[in-house]
């Protein structure tokens, strides 16, 4: 499909891998490519796995980006990142993440989105950082992490810039189940198969009702 996400069609489960060769940024290449397959996949499948490559699901935003001088390329990235990402959450499809290793800042809000996450144990880490090297998190992110992470964790998810293991990140709200390397994508290929047996319509549109205050609260911080 791109250098950046292969797309496979296997009994009506479309599988995402994101693979840029190396941490997989949130970059424009790599954002685009994702959106194209979460389109491809609404159109011809009927559940979404999505995984990375060996021991990084997604690092994040572009850092020489975010730390450079070109303010247009930075609003580029940040406005196509936040699409991908409500659009990944909003997606009428299942989406089950089968995470391969670190999956930080960008890359743990893609985790979010997700309805089914399940993670590698290891010496991996999942978590937003961003006050940790010296950024703000913007309210999306802030949306997301309210939506989806423990209450009582919020803070020093957030504030604290934790990082967490896959099975911490199990019991946090980051992930849904920590498992072994080798069958990772074993459990989120059959989490798939199960959701096929879901009514589609009424999961779509009690997803949208359930996600969409969220998703409003996102549109109004970037409208102001």
């Amino acid at each position: 499909m791109s250098d950046f996400v292969t797309f496979d069609l296997t009994d009506r489960i479309a599988t995402l891998t994101m693979d840029d060769g190396k941490a997989n940024a949130f970059g424009l290449e790599m954002i685009a490519a994702l959106c194209d397959g979460l389109d491809r996949a609404a159109a011809e499948a009927s559940a979404v796995v999505i995984t990375g490559r060996p021991g990084v699901l997604c690092a994040g935003f572009d850092l020489k980006i975010i730390r450079g001088n070109d303010d247009v390329a930075k609003l580029a990235m940040r406005t196509a990142g936040v699409e991908a990402l409500l659009q990944t959450y909003m997606h009428p499809l299942p989406i089950i993440f089968a995470c391969p290793g670190h999956a930080v800042a960008a890359g743990a809000l893609l985790l979010l989105t997700g309805d089914v996450r399940i993670g590698t144990r290891g010496d991996y880490k999942i978590g937003l950082n961003e006050v940790g090297i010296g950024l703000s998190l913007p309210e999306f992110g802030l949306s997301l992490a309210r939506d989806r992470l423990d209450p009582r964790v919020i803070t020093q998810a957030i504030l604290g810039a934790r990082l967490y293991d896959a099975e911490e990140a199990a019991e946090v709200g980051y992930l849904d189940q920590a498992a072994d390397a080798g069958v990772v994508m074993e459990i989120a290929q059959q989490t798939a198969r199960d959701m096929l047996e879901l009514d589609a319509q009424a999961f779509a549109s009690t997803k949208q009702r359930l996600r969409q205050p969220t998703v409003d609260r996102i549109r109004a911080s970037l409208a102001a």
